[in-house]
């Protein structure tokens, strides 16, 4: 990272911090579907934020200089940064009234960064990357392609961290323009971003997400390909993230339902490739805002929630949340895990009615360990000192065996609480939200196994 940039700078800040920032490598195909994405979502939505972005160099800037016209008309205030060039400062948009430019000078750091900072009163998102050096790409050199260059940073919705990067940013306009700095101070100040809507950043996500395929489409190098599919990943992956930050009680939720369910899986000594998939669906399955958001993009995008789920053991109908999973299919067999976590095995549940081993394996799982991780939380919570709180929430599943849950399940449970009780140490994993592939498997598919090999613990 160059010294004295704004990633540097951020960096720093989180080093020792209990969170540190995790950053990614990011194609310039995927950095330019992301800001459209969230730079268009600004187009629908009336909340007027505020925007702080940085080009590189004013030719970037005069490509989406239309663009911004119509941002602005929607936006509170713009800043816009870029090294002074090819008629930066005479394109009508840097004329409008709530538009401001800050001409980088040569050698300035931000000279080589990408940035997108979106401050909304109801979501904030942004993207801060920097270019990586010729150095950087090693004996390949620097790519012939244009969109194949490469910048090293993050992207996220996280409200702390998008408000603590405007800040770094403002504080450096401030060199330039003082005058400017305050008034972006002004309107930050002004803002005040609510907790963020599940309904609001669900949308954000499913546009994010659609215009990642949609590039898809386009890219004919797999490198670009990978990337893409990466980052559509990590959306859900960060809207997951965020849901359990805003837990106030226990925002570790979905990482200890992980481990749960991992610890599960490895008792009932299923396949390798069977728990990386449980794993992600764990990441994954309190998304419910997502039931909400549909495709924005996408043409023809099913609305029609009764369709049948490939991988269904019956023609069944999918929430509408899993159907914004479906649309990436490497993810139908998770969106099928997440649908199916409501069904009882006594054929009361929903969305389907499925019962017994009708039930996809997983999503029973699934349903056992969150709800145990949730009573075990409200044991804690409640502070009952004294009281073995496993055995407590142990005791609230029996009791549901074999009407809500699968009764082998439930041995199997009972089999990890007795290791729990003996000092047995579940690891809680943080994902790396930055490179979220390996949370994949390339034999993955909404086909890839039946319900019956599934279900060969049983037998």
């Amino acid at each position: 990272m160059l010294e004295g940039s704004i990633l540097q700078q951020l960096e720093t800040a989180h080093r020792h911090s209990t969170r540190p920032i995790r950053f990614g490598v990011y194609y310039k195909n995927t950095l330019v579907a992301l800001c459209h994405a969230l730079e268009d979502h600004i187009l629908t939505e009336d909340g007027e934020p505020l925007v702080i972005t940085a080009f590189q160099m004013g030719k970037w800037y005069l490509q989406e200089a239309n663009r911004y016209a119509d941002i602005a008309k929607r936006s509170r205030g713009i800043a816009i940064m870029a090294s002074a060039d090819a008629g930066f400062a005479e394109h009508s948009t840097s004329q409008l009234p709530n538009v401001d430019l800050v001409a980088i000078e040569a050698g300035d750091p931000v000279e080589q960064e990408w940035h997108l900072i979106i401050l909304s009163p109801k979501y904030t998102a942004m993207v801060i990357c920097q270019e990586l050096s010729e150095d950087d790409y090693g004996i390949g050199g620097l790519p012939k392609s244009d969109l194949e260059r490469k910048f090293y940073g993050l992207w996220t919705f996280e409200p702390e961290l998008v408000r603590e990067t405007a800040e770094l940013v403002i504080a450096h306009i401030e060199k330039y323009n003082p005058e400017l700095a305050n008034k972006l101070n002004n309107h930050k100040q002004a803002i005040q971003s609510a907790l963020i809507s599940p309904k609001d950043l669900g949308i954000v996500v499913s546009r994010v997400v659609d215009y990642l395929q949609n590039e898809q489409e386009n890219a004919i190098v797999p490198a670009l390909d990978r990337n893409l599919i990466s980052n559509e990943i990590q959306a859900f992956l960060r809207m997951a993230q965020l849901m359990d930050l805003a837990d106030i009680n226990n925002p570790m939720a979905s990482a200890e339902v992980v481990a749960i369910c991992e610890t599960m899986g490895q008792l009932l000594d299923l396949p390798a490739w069977q728990i990386k998939r449980l794993r992600l669906a764990a990441l994954l399955h309190r998304i419910d805002p997502l039931q909400r958001a549909e495709s924005v993009l996408t043409p023809g995008a099913s609305t029609n929630y009764q369709e049948e789920a490939p991988s269904c053991p019956l023609t069944c109908p999918l929430i509408p949340g899993a159907q914004v999973l479906r649309t990436m299919p490497r993810l139908r067999a998770i969106a099928q895990i997440i649908s199916h976590q409501s069904e009882w095995w006594n054929g009361t549940g929903e969305p389907a009615g499925l019962a017994g081993d009708e039930i996809p394996l997983e999503s029973r799982i699934l349903a056992l360990a969150a709800d145990f991780q949730w009573r075990v939380c409200q044991q804690q919570y409640s502070k009952q000192s004294g009281q073995d709180i496993f055995a407590q929430a142990l005791d609230h599943c029996r009791k549901e065996q074999s009407t809500r849950f699968d009764p082998k399940l439930v041995d199997t449970l009972t089999l990890l609480v007795m290791g729990l009780q003996q000092g047995l140490d579940l690891p809680l994993m943080t994902p790396k939200v930055s490179s979220s592939m390996w949370l994949l498997d390339s034999r993955w598919d909404s086909h890839s196994k039946s319900s019956q090999e599934i279900d060969s613990y049983s037998k």
